[in-house]
């Protein structure tokens, strides 16, 4: 099991451009200048970041890159690492009425948009995945959320676990995320997080990369 500690980890990153009533998404932002702020900071010891993308802040019409994402962390996993190697989608999305950063345990298979996607698409109570039944199905990630969440509070972050990815875009990437990492053994998971002007700037790229340092260090061999 692991005497010779974490094998190695690669992560793939996305945040959101701006929509409807976000004038500035800090996703798209934290996504655009993490390469280089880990090239200055220092990459945790067995941790690639495969790739950084920021994404449409759309549904069905923001899908082509997203499965671009999907693609690169697969040629990662089956030609980039040793046998025992992970692989993370990691999603940043912004929740401009929170306090604090949100580890999302699950998302549910329903697509019901408060307002048009930025591509116009403003779907009502449908399946994201129509062949996975009914709009209340649910898909968990398979990261230790809890055990994550405790390491980033432990150094100093006001961080929570959640349950509710909400209706909107977040949901609907996580949602299609979930069941590709389910298909092809990776894991995914998602992070909300505040606006600049409740958590700055600069706390955000150390809570990113904290918990790129937690990510890291935990143990995938099961």
């Amino acid at each position: 099991m692991g005497s010779e500690g974490p094998s190695g980890v690669t992560v793939h990153v996305t945040g959101f451009k701006k929509f409807h009533g976000v004038a500035e998404n800090p996703t798209e932002k934290i996504v655009r200048n993490l390469e280089s702020f880990m090239e200055k900071r220092g990459l945790p010891k067995g941790l690639t970041l495969g790739s950084c993308t920021v994404l449409e802040t759309a549904g069905q019409g923001g899908l082509g890159p997203l499965y671009e994402v999907f693609e690169s962390a697969i040629v990662d996993k089956e030609y980039g690492l040793n046998d025992q190697g992970q692989v993370i989608l990691l999603h940043f999305g912004v929740n401009s009425g929170t306090t604090r950063f949100a580890l999302e345990n699950q998302a549910i298979n329903e697509a019901t948009f408060r307002c048009p996607d930025e591509l116009g698409w403003k779907p009502q109570r449908a399946p994201i995945v129509s062949s996975d039944g009914s709009i209340s199905n649910l898909r968990k990630t398979t990261v230790p959320v809890n055990e994550v969440n405790k390491s980033l509070q432990q150094m100093g972050f006001d961080v929570a676990p959640s349950d509710d990815a909400g209706r909107f875009v977040c949901n609907y990437v996580y949602y299609q995320s979930l069941r590709f990492a389910e298909q092809r053994g990776i894991k995914s998971l998602f992070v909300h997080f505040p606006l600049f002007t409740t958590i700055s700037e600069e706390v955000q790229m150390n809570f990113v990369a904290t918990l790129l340092e937690v990510l890291a260090s935990q143990n995938y061999a099961q």
